[in-house]
């Protein structure tokens, strides 16, 4: 098996509890899931540095400041992925979808009934434990 993919995501919550995800394009690996958005880990950077970059150039969002949620591994049949989330929440934040991704607000109820990757599944959990916890 080679050398997990790292890769960071972004639980952006808005004022409503509402939680903000983007539809994977048809013809990428799961094409057509629901995620949360982020992407790849470019070499020399923090995954700090990747989530603000990440949200600046997928829902051009200028994210200040986050928290680590959690941290968790899949694997696929093609690859194993490490997946470094992170949590932010923003009164009535402004985003655009700058790679014409579909974007949407859910709830956070609604988010277990999305056709989610599998490996998304620990960060939902994490939501719900965060939501319990505050």
């Amino acid at each position: 098996m080679s050398n997990p993919l790292n890769v960071v995501a972004l639980v952006l919550e808005n004022h409503q509890g509402e939680i903000l995800v983007a539809k994977r394009a048809d013809h990428k690996h799961l094409g057509g899931m629901w995620e949360f958005p982020g992407g790849k880990v470019e070499a020399g950077e923090s995954q700090l540095q990747a989530i603000i970059r990440e949200t600046k150039e997928e829902i051009d969002f200028d994210l200040l400041t986050a928290k680590p949620l959690i941290t968790t591994t899949h694997a696929y049949d093609e690859f194993t992925l490490t997946l470094d989330v992170w949590y932010h929440k923003a009164n009535n934040p402004r985003v655009h979808p700058n790679e014409d991704q579909p974007l949407k607000w859910v709830s956070k109820s609604e988010l277990s009934q999305l056709g989610m990757p599998d490996a998304d599944k620990p960060i939902i959990q994490a939501i719900f434990n965060l939501s319990t916890s505050s």
